[in-house]
C-alpha cells in the first residue's frame, strides 16, 4: 500500500491509481493542444483578419484554468 502521487489517497497497489494517471495524461494532452492553437492558425502573424467571435473563442480556449 502506498499513497497515490496524483490524488494523494491510499492505493492498494504500489503504483498510482490507473484512473488518476489517465486523467493526468488527458489534461496534459489538452494543455498541449491549447498551446498549439495559435501556431496552427498562424495567429502570431496577424490576428486582425479574424472575426471578433473567432478571436473571443480562441482567447477563451487558450486561457489557463484557475
Amino acid at each position: 500500500m502506498k499513497i497515490c502521487n496524483i490524488c494523494h489517497k491510499i492505493s492498494a497497489t504500489s503504483q498510482d491509481h490507473l484512473d488518476c494517471v489517465q486523467k493526468r495524461s488527458i489534461e496534459l494532452e489538452n494543455e498541449d493542444f491549447k498551446n498549439s492553437i495559435p501556431e496552427k492558425l498562424n495567429l502570431s502573424k496577424d490576428t486582425q483578419d479574424l472575426g471578433v467571435e473567432v478571436r473571443a473563442i480562441l482567447e477563451h480556449l487558450t486561457k489557463n484554468k484557475d
